[in-house]
């Protein structure tokens, strides 16, 4: 079962690369906040279908949830919208990499500390070794987008 969730895992980073490559092209013509609308508004749509069909929670729950749970949803606004935005000025891989990185650097202190109900993983050499391994290579990915973006205006 955990190979399927790694293919899945892997399916979902695939389609995050690809919906990011869209929304940031399409938000040149409708704008960026406009496709993060439709984005949500489609997904919203799709969420609440699927909720019909195959749904077992409660939606009720949601009132119910304390209010520090509630901020994830406008995480995921800023998030979108963000990458909506960086994609046409620094490119895919550089803004996806920027993304892992950041979310390494939480995830890190997150584990950490064993915030949020998880449990508590502590920091060592190998997990900070692993993450200025992802820094240089954003570095040298941004390095590189930038070279190639001045070989072209030349």
């Amino acid at each position: 079962m955990d190979i399927l969730m790694v293919l899945f895992t892997l399916f979902a980073g695939i389609t995050l690369s690809a919906q990011s490559a869209v929304n940031g092209t399409f938000s040149k013509g409708a704008g960026t906040i406009e496709t993060a609308l439709l984005t949500f508004l489609t997904g919203s749509i799709f969420l609440f279908i699927i909720i019909l069909f195959f749904g077992e929670g409660d939606l009720s729950g949601i009132m119910n949830a304390p209010n520090w749970q509630l901020s994830g949803v406008f995480m995921g606004v800023f998030y979108l919208s963000f990458t909506i935005v960086a994609i046409p000025r620094i490119g895919v891989i550089a803004t996806n990499l920027t993304t892992i990185v950041g979310q390494l650097v939480i995830g890190l202190i997150i584990d950490h500390f064993g915030w949020f109900g998880g449990i508590q993983i502590d920091l060592d050499g190998p997990r900070v070794l692993a993450l200025a391994f992802m820094a240089l290579a954003l570095y040298f990915i941004y390095k590189g987008n930038k070279k190639t973006q001045t070989e072209a205006v030349s």
